[in-house]
C-alpha cells in the first residue's frame, strides 16, 4: 500500500483542493502519513500569491528534495497549485528531484497522474487549467471535525491590478447549487457545524452560470441543512453586496452577521489605478448601511498599504477612515510587487522601509480601535464554538464574530468539562486588544 503525504500552503482555497487530493488517493487505495521521510509519494499543494508565498513553497519544494537525496531515496515528489501553474517548466528544470508538476487544476485528477507515473516512470509536467466543477469529489478534512470550508467558485474576472490570481486560477466560475448542497450535506453528515463559504469573490456566486447574483439563494438551501449551525461568508466585494443578501443576513439565524469585505484602500485615485470597482462614497455607503440594517453586524477588512504612488497625504486618508469608521477587523498588508501583473510596472514605486511604516501606523490605529470594541462587550453573552482546552478549567473558543485563524478567540473558564466543538452561552468578564475572556452562563 503505497503511502502519501500532502503540505498544504496558502489559502483556504488551496487547503479544500488538497482535500480532495487526498480523498481521491484514499479512494484509489493509498494510505495517509504523517511523516514527509516515510511517504512514497510527498505532494506539496503551493502557494504563489505573494513573494513571501512564493519562499515557502520553493523551501518546502528543496525541503522534500533534501529527504528524497538523504533519508528516503524511493520518494517521488508531487508539486501542485499556484507555484507550478505559474513556474512550472522553471521548476522542472532548477529542482530535478520533482516527479510530476500539475498546475491548479490538477488537483481533481492526481489519482491518474500518480497512475500514469508508476507506470511509465517519467516527469510529469501538465499546467492545463481545464476544469469540471460538476464533478463531486470526494474530500479527507485537515480541519478540525467542527467546521469545514465549501468552495463555491473557482478563478477571478475582476483583474485587480495588483494580482496574479486571474492568470494562476483562470477566470470566474461558479459551481451549480445542487452540487454545492449536496456536499454541504456531506460535510453536515461528518459532524460539520460551522461551514465557512469560500471563493476569490463569493459576491459574484451564480453570474456566470445562472446570469444573476445567486448567493443569498445557495445560502437559504444551505441552512436548510440539518446539523449546521453556522454558515460565515469569505470575501464579499463591496461592489456586489446587493439587496437580497443584506436581507439574508438580516433575517437568516444561521447566517453569522460577519461580513468579510476586502476594501483594499479608500483613496478613489488608488483604487482606480488597483482597477477597484468601488469608490470612497460607495464603500462608505455600504459600511452604513449594513450597520443601519443588520443588527450586530461585524465588518472585517483587508488593506494594502505602500501601493506605487500612494502619497502621505493618501495613506493619512486611510488612516483617517480607520479612525472615522471603526470597522471591527482589519488585516492590512504591504504592497507585494508581483511579475506579469498591471502594477509591476508602474511608476512610484513606494520603499519597503516606508510600507513596513504605513502598515504599522495603520495596525497601531486599529489596535486601539479592537480594544475599545472589545471593552464595550463587557458584560454581554455570546455563543461561543469551544475548539482547544487550555490550561485546567480554562478552554478557547471563537464567537461569530471571530472566523478561524484570522480573528481574535475567547478564554473561557469552567469548572464543568466542555465538549470541544460544542457552542455555548458565555458571559465576558474582560478583554485584550484582540481577545475577549468569559465564563460559562
Amino acid at each position: 500500500m503505497k503511502k502519501i503525504y500532502i503540505y498544504s500552503l496558502g489559502c483556504s482555497k488551496n487547503l479544500v483542493d488538497s482535500e480532495n487530493m487526498l480523498g481521491l488517493l484514499k479512494e484509489k487505495g493509498f494510505k495517509v502519513t504523517d511523516y514527509a521521510d516515510k511517504a512514497d509519494y510527498i505532494i506539496i499543494n503551493t502557494c504563489s500569491f505573494i513573494n513571501d508565498a512564493q519562499q515557502e513553497s520553493v523551501n518546502a519544494i528543496i525541503e522534500a528534495a533534501d529527504i528524497k537525496n538523504s533519508v528516503n531515496k524511493d520518494a517521488k515528489i508531487v508539486v501542485t497549485g499556484c507555484l507550478s501553474q505559474r513556474f512550472g517548466e522553471e521548476l522542472a528544470k532548477e529542482i530535478p528531484e520533482i516527479d510530476i508538476i500539475v498546475g491548479t487544476s490538477g488537483f481533481e485528477k492526481i489519482h491518474q497522474y500518480i497512475e500514469e507515473y508508476e507506470k511509465d516512470k517519467e516527469l510529469i509536467v501538465d499546467t492545463n487549467m481545464e476544469l469540471n466543477l460538476d464533478k463531486d469529489l470526494p474530500r479527507n478534512l485537515l480541519t478540525e471535525d467542527w467546521y469545514a470550508y465549501l468552495k463555491i467558485a473557482e478563478g477571478c474576472s475582476n483583474n485587480c491590478t495588483y494580482c496574479v490570481i486571474p492568470q494562476l486560477r483562470g477566470p470566474y466560475k461558479s459551481r451549480r447549487i445542487e452540487n454545492i448542497v449536496k456536499e454541504a450535506e456531506t460535510l453536515a453528515s461528518k459532524g460539520v457545524k460551522e461551514i465557512i463559504i469560500i471563493a476569490q469573490d463569493t459576491s459574484k456566486y451564480g453570474i456566470d452560470i445562472y446570469g444573476e447574483k445567486k448567493l443569498h439563494e445557495l445560502i437559504g438551501k444551505i441552512s436548510e441543512i440539518d446539523g449546521i449551525e453556522w454558515i460565515r461568508i469569505h470575501y464579499l466585494y463591496p461592489e456586489d453586496i446587493y439587496d437580497e443578501l443584506i436581507n439574508e443576513f438580516k433575517n437568516n439565524k444561521k447566517l453569522l452577521k460577519y461580513f468579510d469585505i476586502p476594501l483594499q484602500h479608500i483613496n478613489d485615485r488608488i483604487l482606480k489605478r488597483m482597477n477597484r470597482k468601488t469608490n470612497k462614497n460607495q464603500i462608505v455607503n455600504l459600511i452604513n448601511k449594513i450597520r443601519k440594517e443588520v443588527e450586530g453586524a461585524v465588518i472585517r477588512t483587508s488593506l494594502i498599504t505602500g501601493f506605487p504612488g500612494e502619497t502621505e497625504e493618501e495613506h493619512e486618508e486611510l488612516k483617517k477612515f480607520l479612525k472615522d469608521y471603526k470597522l471591527d477587523r482589519v488585516g492590512v498588508f504591504t504592497y507585494s510587487q508581483e511579475e506579469n501583473t498591471p502594477a509591476y510596472k508602474l511608476p512610484d514605486q513606494v520603499d519597503e522601509e516606508i510600507k513596513e511604516r504605513r502598515r504599522n501606523e495603520l495596525m497601531e490605529v486599529q489596535l486601539g480601535i479592537s480594544y475599545d470594541k472589545n471593552l464595550s462587550r463587557i458584560g454581554k453573552i455570546y455563543d461561543v464554538l469551544i475548539e482547544e482546552k487550555d490550561v485546567e478549567n480554562i478552554y478557547v473558543g471563537r464567537t461569530y464574530m471571530d472566523s478561524i485563524e484570522i480573528d481574535g478567540c475567547v478564554y473561557v473558564t469552567s469548572d464543568k468539562e466542555l465538549v470541544l466543538g460544542n457552542i455555548y452561552k458565555v458571559l465576558i468578564n474582560d478583554a485584550l486588544e484582540y481577545d475577549l475572556m468569559g465564563v460559562i452562563e
